[in-house]
Parts: structure tokens; sequence; C-alpha cells
């Protein structure tokens, strides 16, 4: 088992086995393995992570949840939940933000429950209305650098159907300039300027469908 986080488009795994997967990446001159908990340790994966030539981080500890801690400790936390949209017509919801083609997500609210910040953020950021929850999908994770301090994001996911008609209105004021349904036999285009995150959400949703 394992928890993948991005940074950017280099990922670090947490995990408490090498599975085949992870032996592969491994294999990479570049990939980096850590196999304790320290705070030199982590830190000093954090230092190559910053480094071009850097492919992949695999940290290895027998406890998951206590590995998580030690490594979660580095960052100021962020909960957020979203959802991937299909409508009757079975094609899926995506937005255009800040030059790349997302899924609708935000940030969880003080005592807000994820489902329903999943939703509140579906509604807020494309207009979306009559949205039912189907399950949750899982988590993906990554980080990023603002304001001078290094945050780690927990994104939610949850599979949603809605009608197929619907007034989409982009929350312009979230940097959203389009929403579009998509097919998903046609997501060649949407995969080609993504997130990794949102890759391997939609590949969960494939194979949750």
């Amino acid at each position: 088992m394992y928890i993948k986080i991005y940074f950017g488009e280099k990922p670090v795994f947490l995990c408490d086995e090498i599975n085949p997967e992870l032996q592969e990446i491994l294999h990479h001159p570049d990939a980096v393995l850590v196999d304790e908990i320290s705070s030199n340790a982590i830190n000093a994966l954090l230092h190559e992570i910053k480094k071009d030539e850097f492919h992949a981080g695999v940290i290895l500890h027998e406890d998951l949840k206590a590995l998580q801690r030690s490594f979660f400790k580095h960052f100021t936390l962020i909960e957020a939940a979203g959802g991937i949209v299909q409508n009757t017509r079975k094609e899926l919801l995506f937005i255009y933000r800040l030059d790349k083609w997302d899924l609708p997500k935000g940030k969880v609210e003080p005592g807000e429950k994820l489902e329903d910040c999943a939703v509140r953020e579906v509604e807020e950021e494309t207009g979306v209305t009559n949205i039912t929850v189907k399950k949750k999908l899982g988590e993906t994770y990554h980080t990023y650098n603002a304001y001078g301090k290094h945050f780690l994001k927990t994104t939610h996911w949850y599979l949603m159907n809605c009608p197929a008609e619907q007034h989409l209105k982009p929350q312009t004021e979230e940097d959203i300039t389009s929403i579009e349904w998509v097919k998903p036999s046609k997501l060649d285009e949407q995969l080609k300027n993504t997130y990794p995150s949102i890759k391997d959400v939609l590949s969960i949703y494939a194979e949750n469908k």
C-alpha cells in the first residue's frame, strides 16, 4: 500500500512495502529510496526533489500511518474535496482554469463535511445543480508553495451524477474561464493538458465504472 504525493510533476511515494510498480520506479537512475522517517532523512529527500534530474522518491517504513504523520508534519496541511461529475449522457464535467483542464474542487470550510464540500464546490464553480453523490473514489495529494509556506493538500474525490440539461456558469473569480462536458472516450485534449493527480483520479474513475 502507498500514498502518492506530487511535487509538481514529480511523485513521492510513502509505502509500507515495495510492490512491483514501485520496484519498476526505483530502477530509474534518478529515483531515490529512503528507508527511515527521521526529519533529517525527509528533509534530505525534500532537498533532492528540487533538482531538475529528480525522477521520483520512495520512502519505506513498516508503519504507513507513522510514516504519513512524520512526512506531513513538514507542511501546512489543507483539506479539499471535489467531484467527477457524470451527466445522464455519460459525459464528464471539466473546467478550464489557469491554462489547464481540471475538475471542480475546493477547500473544506470549518465544520463542513467532505461530501458536502465536494457538492458545494461543484455547484459554485460550474453552476451544475441536482447533484447526486454516488460514492467516494479516493484521495489525491499534491504540494505547493505560497506566502513563504510549504502546503500539502489532500483532495477527497466523489463520483457524482446529474441531469444533462444544465445552465453552466464558470466561477470567474476562481479563474475558471470555460466548462465542458466530455465523453470519456474523447479525453485526449484534457489528458494532454492537466495535472498528474487529475489523471490519477480519472484512472480510478475508469476502474470503478
